[in-house]
This record gives C-alpha cells, structure tokens and sequence, in this order.
C-alpha cells in the first residue's frame, strides 16, 4: 500500500471520475451508455413493434399523431478503464526537483506508479472497473479490467515490482493496447512519450478509431522542461541507445528548449483534435497537486 499513502487516499475520498464519452460496459453505473435502455435521460422515440413493453408507449404523442412509438432512454453502464503506464529507461530520471514522497524525491516512473495507483483505486472504488498494461519496447504486463476489489491488490503489486526497462517503442504498444481492449472504454496513458511524434500521434489516432476516451498524463521532470544545468556536464541515456555526451548546457539550450517546445505543442495539439484529455505533468509538483487539479477540474466540466 506504498503507492497508496493517507495524502493520496485523502485526496480520492472526495473526488469521482466521470466518463466525457459514452462508454460500453456490464454493469448499471453512472456513465453514459452507446445503448439505449431505461434511464431518466430521454434518447429519442421510435415506432412501437409486438413485444415491447406498453409502458414505454408515450400516450401524449399517440394522442397528437395517432402513431404508435415508444420512449427510448440512454442507459447508464460502469466503465472500464485501461492503465498504461511507461516503464522505459528514460521513466527512470529523477532530477533535483522533483517533489518528494516520505524525504525521497521521486522520479518519473515512481511518480507514475504512484498516479497509476491513485486512479485504478479511483475507479474501483467507484464501482467501475480497471485494468494495467506496463511497457516499454513491448508490453511486459497486460491485466484485463475488472471491477472486484482484489483488482486493486493486484494491480499495486504490478506496479511496485515494475523496475524501469529498456529503449521504448511507445507507439507499436499503444496500436497494440487499442486493439486489445475488448469494448470501448477510457484509456490513461502516462508516459513520458520520448518516442517520435509522429508515431505517438498516429497511435492515438488508433484510440479514436476503436471510439475510447482518452486522457494523456504526460509526465516530465522540471529539468527536462527548462534545461536549468550550467558548466560542462556528462549526459547519460537512460535507455542505452546513445554515448554518453560531455557538453556545455549554454552551447545547446536555446536548440533544446526550443525542440522540447515543439515536442510538447505537438502532442498537446494532436490530442486536441482527437478531444482527447493532455495532462502536463511536472514532477515538481507533488502528486496531491495534479490530482486536485486534473480529477477537480474533470468534475466541474
């Protein structure tokens, strides 16, 4: 339950997710539903066939036009959302930012874990279900949505164990996970996304086409986003594909910023036209922070 501190659980008592999208699901919840059942939502009338129920028949209508139809409702359903969590070397930088958990700070894997965590007991608590993919290159877990309460156990044990990985082939995996997941339904990602743009943005495309909601926690430490560093410094890839470099952080910080700022604009747009939902997430910030800002901001939509 380390990923679970009373900070966190403070913060999820109060707060609830709901779907922006109809979802498709096995149990009554509190979601809109793509079906049309009993509700108190009117969806639209349609003329009566032998079977149907006669006390779906809508009298006043019959009154003026002499037609037969029934009151069609949209049907609420629970909804089921997928985690996909990075593991990648490059999830593994912490930097000397980043917020601190217990006097350790945290690097972006843990605080991923740790907002991984969050959200699956978010929805199960609320009687949804979710379900955990970790990757890297390829996918290294994939544990189906369910909404028993041992789910939370076991997706708390995943991710405690999950150690950072090797080089990330985000997008093959997000293909692989849109086609995975068996009806549509909510997808978090969180990810540092450092793969090409270009490949990321057509697998979230994917997500639109098999019509999940998604919402992109983009994770990042202050020190990738601002490039504070000064003197020569050796810089290490975390994900082993490159030297090691020694260089003048003066010499390339306007180039870096400036490619960050097209990296990061990129997604950010990409995901507005799909209207999907992109999370900035600074690990700066402690994780009290994001969630009242993202989950509070979600329930005053």
């Amino acid at each position: 339950m380390r990923l679970l501190p009373d900070e966190t659980m403070g913060v999820l008592r109060r707060m609830e997710w709901l779907a922006r999208k109809r979802m498709q699901g096995t149990l009554t919840g509190k979601h809109t539903s793509p079906d049309k059942g009993i509700s108190v939502e009117f969806a639209e009338h349609r003329p009566y066939a032998p079977g149907d129920d006669p006390r779906t028949l809508d009298w006043r209508v019959i009154a003026r036009s002499d037609r037969n139809v029934v009151r069609q409702y949209i049907e609420e359903t629970n909804l089921r959302a997928t985690l996909a969590v990075d593991i990648s070397g490059s999830m593994a930088y912490t930097g000397d930012a980043a917020a601190k958990l217990d006097g350790k700070p945290l690097s972006k894997l843990e605080y991923a874990k740790h907002l991984a965590a969050a959200l699956a007991y978010l929805h199960i608590k609320q009687g949804d279900a979710a379900g955990l993919v970790t990757f890297d290159r390829k996918t290294r877990h994939y544990s189906r949505a369910a909404s028993r309460p041992s789910q939370v156990r076991r997706i708390l044990e995943t991710l405690d164990t999950a150690k950072p990985g090797a080089d990330t082939d985000a997008a093959a995996v997000l293909h692989d996970v849109a086609e995975r997941i068996p009806r549509r339904g909510l997808v978090l990602l969180i990810s540092d996304l450092f793969d090409d743009p270009a490949r990321i943005i057509e697998a979230l495309h994917h997500f639109d086409y098999r019509q999940h909601e998604l919402v992109v926690f983009h994770v990042m430490a202050d020190e990738e986003l601002t490039f504070p560093f000064s003197g020569y410094q050796q810089f290490r890839d975390l994900e082993r594909m490159a030297p090691n470099l020694r260089i003048d952080p003066h010499a390339v910080r306007a180039t870096y910023l400036e490619r960050v700022r097209g990296f990061v604009k990129a997604l950010e747009t990409a995901c507005g036209n799909l209207r999907a939902s992109y999370i900035p997430v600074n690990t700066r910030h402690p994780l009290r922070h994001t969630l009242l800002r993202h989950l509070g901001g979600r329930n005053r939509y």
